[in-house]
């Protein structure tokens, strides 16, 4: 056999023997073993507590690397695991299988087991997001406003709720304010004897429209109005705006002209690729480049108002972007977050070298720099997971965030939900906590009222480790909310793992069997 995945494609009327079946579990247990040894000097510079982690995460990716689904459907037939819910002790749950099939085989090979990975997962969530006052729900994080600063009783509340993590988004206020925000989380905290971490997210690189033309007879922050098919002219000039020309049709006679920052990025576009303005609300392609601009074309508008504003985000998923995840207010803020974050938030990461960048610059400024937690918010964050993780599991402490919002553009909305579970999957092999992240019940923050579909979309949290909410006046009573979501799902979900807690519906059937006559 060949070492690619069609090792295991098995036509779907073929039914595996159970001979079969033994003979490819056995070439997936050999791989395991070759993946870990040609990994072996990533493995190695993992920090000791990691390391059996950084081992699991190579067995688990060997798995997923083969087609595997006829082997799953023997093994489920035959009843025993089909290896679904092996994504914390691949290897051990793989030789128990083999062990069932072959009892009088030698499997001498150790593994990381259930209860080891149980414990490593444990340990590593209490290091990086600290003690928990419900430790069978995820932790829950808040994000700060700047009314915040100064509401030691709304902290108080916030904290009385459920709230373990305070966020503060240093693309917002200024250091002063962010010292009056820790001073009063570490006083209530202090006082009513509740844990409550310090996470202090790096803004990153302000991918944006800075500047836009003011059309004739419309105020310039009503925006730019745009249709499917207009033309736009992509500039770093600063003050560079041009106005478009209609023709009596509406259709355009001169495209407009608009600003967008970094200019470094306009030399980075290529013809063909696809850019997004304002979470994906406009969508366009590159249809000409030089150096200094780019001229576009709008492809689809998904918004009933169809104005692009200043200051909106661009994201640019196909674009090879060589811009540093560190801007120079990020490493101007970074001594301060040193002394008072107990967790740093990594915007915009692409590659390994991004973590060892921000870790060497951290070193310089203190002995216990605060945990990483990873970002994956751009396409190139996914495709790269399993070398971040190796990357960041050289330190003690490490962390990913889902960041759910740029992610759904860069890799496209309907693909959000695939992706986010396979970011779970591949975090919990390597043991690593996951904080599930942006628009988690989004409306009740602003509203008061939550959607039945955020509903839905807020128990998915109980896979992760922590829970994101953003700032909103109706956040006291959003975290409330969400910790009774999370508790009434605690005891259906260990991960992705479900277990079996007793069910209220089969109480009620049997109680209800024994009254009637």
């Amino acid at each position: 056999m060949n070492n690619n995945s069609q090792d295991y494609t098995v036509l779907p009327e073929a039914t595996l023997t159970r001979s079969e079946a033994l003979n490819l579990l056995r070439v997936l247990l050999d791989k395991m073993n070759q993946q870990e040894k040609a990994h072996a000097k990533q493995i190695a510079t993992t920090h000791p507590s990691f390391r059996q982690s950084a081992r699991n995460l190579i067995h688990y990716l060997t798995l997923r690397n083969h087609e595997i689904r006829p082997i799953q459907e023997f093994l489920h037939e035959a009843g025993l695991s089909s290896l679904a819910s092996s994504e914390s002790h691949t290897m051990a749950q793989l030789l128990q299988i083999l062990k069932w099939l072959s009892p009088n085989e030698e499997w001498a090979t150790e593994a990381c087991d259930f209860g080891q990975s149980l414990e490593a997962r444990q340990r590593h969530t209490l290091q990086l997001l600290g003690p928990n006052s419900r430790p069978d729900l995820p932790h829950i994080m808040v994000t700060f406003s700047t009314e915040l600063a100064e509401d030691r009783m709304k902290i108080q509340e916030l904290l009385d709720a459920g709230m373990t993590i305070a966020r503060i988004n240093c693309a917002h206020d200024d250091p002063t304010l962010w010292k009056q925000m820790i001073t009063n989380i570490r006083a209530s905290s202090a006082k009513m004897g509740r844990p409550c971490k310090v996470y202090m997210d790096l803004a990153g690189p302000k991918i944006r429209v800075s500047e836009i033309p003011a059309e004739k007879g419309r105020d310039i922050t009503d925006g730019l109005e745009l249709a499917e098919g207009d033309v736009l002219e992509l500039t770093g000039v600063k003050g560079g705006v041009k106005a478009p020309q209609r023709r009596r049709d509406g259709t355009l006679k001169r495209h407009a002209t608009i600003v967008v920052q970094p200019k470094e990025l306009l030399s980075m576009l290529r013809k063909g690729e696809h850019i997004y303005f304002d979470d994906g609300k406009f969508e366009a392609k590159v249809v000409e480049t030089n150096r200094k601009s780019a001229i576009v074309e709008v492809k689809r508008i998904s918004t009933k108002k169809p104005f692009l504003k200043a200051e909106k985000g661009v994201n640019l998923p196909d674009s090879d972007l060589a811009i540093s995840s560190l801007t120079k207010e990020d490493k101007k803020f970074l001594p301060f977050i040193c002394e008072h974050a107990d967790l740093v938030g990594y915007s915009f990461v692409s590659s390994p070298a991004d973590i060892e960048e921000l870790r060497v610059l951290m070193q310089k400024h203190t002995t216990h720099p605060p945990g990483i937690v990873i970002k994956v918010e751009r396409l190139a964050a996914v495709q790269n997971l399993p070398a971040l993780l190796l990357q960041g599991m050289r330190d003690e402490v490490v962390g990913v965030m889902i960041a759910r919002g740029d992610l759904a553009v860069e890799i496209g909305f309907e693909r959000l939900s695939e992706i986010q579970q396979e970011i779970l999957w591949i975090c919990e092999a390597a043991h690593v906590p996951v904080i599930w992240a942006t628009q988690v019940l989004e409306t009740m923050n602003k509203t008061g009222f939550a959607t039945r579909s955020e509903i839905t979309d807020a128990a998915m949290g109980v896979m992760a480790e922590c829970v994101m909410l953003n700032k909103g006046p109706y956040v006291v009573k959003t975290v409330e909310t969400l910790a009774d979501i999370l508790s009434r799902l605690a005891g259906h979900f260990d991960k992705k793992r479900y277990i079996m807690r007793p069910l209220s519906i089969a109480r009620n059937f049997f109680e209800r069997s024994e009254t009637e006559p």
